[in-house]
């Protein structure tokens, strides 16, 4: 967690930076739809790589998904700690009954 926390602070400091500078202050400057959609690129790479079977592109992929998930987290003001509190919420929880209770007309 120490390395996520870290990341966290790196992206909040940069966010604001100069977009020349930084790639996160770049993503920042062109917006939400911009960094969702970068995320999304990102996953369907990580998909693409798990299908692969090539296990260091799937960890490379996988590393850029979270690096730009945390992008988008700090662009929406919503902490790490926010999301490991659901995370914790959901803990010894069946991923199926979780579900459920979140949608219950699927």
């Amino acid at each position: 967690m120490d390395t996520l926390a870290n990341l966290e602070k790196t992206i909040a400091a940069r966010s604001n930076a100069d977009p020349a500078l930084s790639y996160v202050a770049q993503l920042n400057s062109r917006g939400i739809q911009i960094i969702a959609r970068k995320l999304g690129e990102e996953a369907v790479e990580t998909v693409v790589a798990a299908l692969a079977g090539d296990r260091d592109e799937l960890v490379g992929e996988a590393a850029d998904v979270l690096f730009h998930l945390m992008v988008l987290l700090q662009a929406k003001d919503i902490p790490l700690a926010d999301v490991m509190v659901e995370l914790e919420r959901r803990e010894g929880v069946s991923g199926l009954d979780e579900k459920a209770s979140r949608n219950p007309e699927e």
